[in-house]
């Protein structure tokens, strides 16, 4: 575990370092939850509530590149939204389109960062009632999703989340520590801030994605070639 810290740390500046000016178009927000040390119906007033509890990873995907330029950890909040949201905004040049979902938190953290110099707009999704025979793992049918338009101009034909909350579902997939009902959780949030870094520079920069036959960051221009695990192990040393 002591190994992994360290090279999801590494990953983490590496990123910090390589994906800036980016000319990212159209892009998606969501927030993907998950818990460190216990739920959060078991945190008590000894425990430090930043560190155990409820932990979310707010997560940004660039539409065309499929690159995650940008990622945060914290509670689902206006001031994680925030910092989330002003991250983002020191990656990205010119104006961009960013759809989220109903999040309110969204809307006070994007008009902080971008101001006037932003398309954006939510996407509202209504499910229907679970039924009582269906059982506690059947996932609620969708029935309808309204775009809402809250600043400027955005094409609405582009105004979706559906490539974002495909990213959430590779991620529950590659890190056992956010498959839902099992005892994988972490146990202290740097080990779960150290697999989230791994698992985004592992998905941008080593695993090619299926569509585009290039890796994300290949696809956005950042780097020219396929990276490999080793180069990832390689970024402990070098930052």
């Amino acid at each position: 575990m002591r190994l992994g810290v360290r090279v999801g740390e590494g990953c983490r500046k590496m990123m910090n370092q390589e994906l800036r000016n980016l000319n990212c178009k159209r892009i998606q927000v969501d927030e993907i939850w998950g818990y460190v040390g216990k739920k959060q119906r078991h945190v008590t007033k000894k425990d430090n509530s930043d560190r155990v509890g409820d932990t979310w990873t707010f997560v940004t995907l660039d539409s065309d590149t499929k690159l995650v330029p940008s990622f945060a950890i914290g509670k689902r909040d206006v001031a994680t939204a925030t910092e989330f949201m002003m991250d983002v905004r020191s990656r990205v040049l010119g104006r961009v389109q960013i759809s989220s979902n109903r999040l309110h938190a969204y809307v006070e953290a994007i008009e902080e960062a971008f101001g006037a110099n932003v398309d954006y707009a939510k996407i509202v999704k209504t499910y229907e009632a679970e039924q009582a025979e269906t059982g506690r793992y059947s996932p609620p049918k969708v029935t309808s999703a309204k775009r809402h338009v809250k600043q400027g101009r955005p094409d609405r034909k582009h105004i979706s989340t559906s490539y974002v909350e495909r990213q959430n579902l590779t991620m529950r997939m590659q890190m056992r520590r956010l498959i839902r009902l099992t005892n994988a959780f972490s146990k202290k949030r740097e080990n779960f801030e150290a697999a989230v870094a791994l698992h985004f520079a592992h998905y941008s920069f080593v695993r090619a994605h299926q569509s585009l036959q290039v890796t994300p960051a290949m696809e956005a221009g950042v780097t020219g070639h396929l990276w490999t695990i080793g180069d990832l192990l390689d970024c402990r040393i070098s930052n």
